[in-house]
């Protein structure tokens, strides 16, 4: 097959169990791979987890354990939910593995070689729930007088040396960008509040850390290890070759609306900046709560993707997850929503299709299946505008 394409979840941060955020994503990401191989194309679906930073060194070092092997274990239950979710990934990417380090090494030499990466000090308000700074405007005030992210997360104030990319030399191309692929980033909404943020201003980001050691050291300095964007980011590549040749890249992402501005400012200002081309697509969708409250451990209420399936389908669930919501949109995950979903879509309308049309099969072909014939012209338009369609549905 001549014709390619590339589609990517993001690659999960095992901090905790997988939940059905991470499955929702996946399982968007799977159903674009399925559509793609079913029309022709020789399609790369990829995912993955990102394992290094503070966050879990602190966390290994809870737990009495070694960061490599806290990751292992986290990382391992990532990798199953391709089977609890039924998803046909053709590759899972650990930013642990060697191909990973080889690939953010060159891609950091490119950057340096290019004039985009120079040292400096930072001082700021960092958040290790969210592995990132935010400006004193962006954060918001606790119960007790506490300053917390936008995430409700705390944050620390934090001071080091530290390795800078210019992101912002790169806001006109960007602008560009958003202009003439308005495509580029979907749906609208999530386009218009990126177009917003980078006419905003766009400051230089740190992109590498001396206050902990569980990451992938910079080439020529090892005092200092990668940031984890440039270190998760650049999976992306690592997956189809680089820093050799690239096969299936660009790919299209799909991402959860938290991560938008990463995927969708800071990766392809990278990406210009190291002379690679930039994705097809980023895809943002929504968030679910759960019976109309965030997810949350307190409120016991969480979404267990291993539980759900079981008690009622691994098809089920997807079906649920896919059509409840207009993709792009947040969703309430109700169990009263998902019952009524499987009792009548499903088990009534689709369940009865299938029993008329095996009846129908059985009684006048001699129970076989009839051999497909040759498309008319009508059936190729039906199927090329089906293709438009879908297509369009999700990825804009």
């Amino acid at each position: 097959m001549s014709k390619r394409a590339y589609v990517t979840a993001p690659i999960y941060y095992p901090s905790g169990n997988p939940h059905m955020g991470s499955a929702y994503t996946s399982t968007a990401a799977d159903t674009y791979a399925r559509f793609m191989r079913m029309d022709g194309f020789d399609t790369k679906f990829l995912t993955g987890t990102d394992e290094h930073g503070m966050k879990l060194q602190r966390a290994a070092e809870k737990q009495g354990k070694t960061p490599q092997k806290y990751v292992d274990e986290m990382s391992e239950k990532f990798r199953n939910l391709s089977n609890i979710m039924n998803l046909s990934n053709d590759d899972f990417i650990r930013t642990t593995e060697d191909r990973h380090h080889k690939s953010c090494q060159a891609i950091w030499n490119k950057l340096k070689e290019n004039g985009y990466i120079y040292k400096d000090t930072y001082s700021g308000w960092y958040c290790v729930s969210d592995e990132a700074y935010y400006d004193e405007s962006e954060l918001i005030e606790g119960e007790d007088g506490q300053k917390l992210a936008p995430s409700g997360h705390s944050v620390e104030w934090m001071e080091e040396e530290s390795y800078f990319f210019k992101l912002s030399v790169f806001a006109d191309k960007l602008l560009d960008l958003y202009e003439n692929t308005p495509d580029f980033v979907q749906p609208d909404s999530r386009r218009n509040e990126v177009i917003s943020f980078v006419k905003r201003g766009l400051e230089d980001i740190s992109i590498s850390r001396t206050t902990f050691d569980w990451g992938i050291p910079v080439p020529n300095d090892n005092k200092h290890v990668m940031y984890v964007w440039i270190d998760a980011l650049t999976n992306y590549i690592t997956a189809d070759g680089y820093p050799n040749q690239l096969t299936y890249w660009p790919a299209v992402h799909i991402v959860g609306k938290d991560i938008l501005r990463f995927h969708a400012i800071y990766w392809p200002a990278i990406l210009m900046g190291a002379d690679i081309p930039i994705p097809v697509k980023v895809f943002a969708h929504g968030w679910w709560t759960s019976e109309g409250r965030k997810m949350s451990k307190s409120f016991g209420n969480v979404i267990d993707p291993e539980e759900i399936t079981k008690k009622y389908g691994i098809d089920q669930i997807r079906y649920f997850i896919l059509r409840e919501v207009p993709f792009g949109q947040d969703g309430d995950f109700k169990i009263s929503r998902l019952v009524s979903r499987i009792n009548t879509e499903l088990a009534n309308d689709l369940g009865n299709l299938f029993q008329r049309v095996l009846s129908m099969v059985n009684k006048n072909c001699g129970a076989t299946i009839p051999a497909f014939a040759e498309l008319s012209d009508l059936d190729k338009n039906l199927v090329e505008l089906s293709t438009f369609l879908v297509g369009d549905a999700l990825c804009g």
